[in-house]
């Protein structure tokens, strides 16, 4: 069965950073593009980043862009979003997921504050 577990959320301040990790299992990781979503309070979960199966091909949405990096390591099964800059309005519980395929992890907060 699929399982995606994230970790690395918190509390930063403003302008600080953080990495978030998600280990996948239950599918051939390498085989699927990955995906990093969000949901902040009152908001509807949007996705943030993507990076296809190989790693080549990356996107993200225009709020995160040049401040968000999304990569992975196919030995570890795992995807990773590197924050920086980061800004109060980036407080949201993030999940990642494969598009195609349909299971969520538990997510992890993060939350930016002074």
């Amino acid at each position: 069965q699929v399982q995606l577990v994230e970790s690395g959320g918190g509390l930063v301040q403003p302008g600080g950073s953080l990495r978030l990790s998600c280990v996948a299992s239950g599918f051939t990781f390498s085989n699927y593009g990955m995906s990093w979503y969000r949901q902040a309070p009152g908001k509807e979960r949007e996705m943030i980043a993507f990076i296809s199966s190989g790693g080549g091909r990356l996107s993200y949405v225009d709020s995160v862009k040049d401040r968000f990096t999304i990569s992975r390591d196919n030995a570890k099964n795992t995807v990773y979003l590197q924050m920086n800059s980061l800004k109060s309005e980036d407080t949201a519980v993030y999940y990642c997921k494969a598009p195609s395929v349909e299971a969520w992890g538990q997510g992890t907060q993060v939350t930016v504050s002074s």
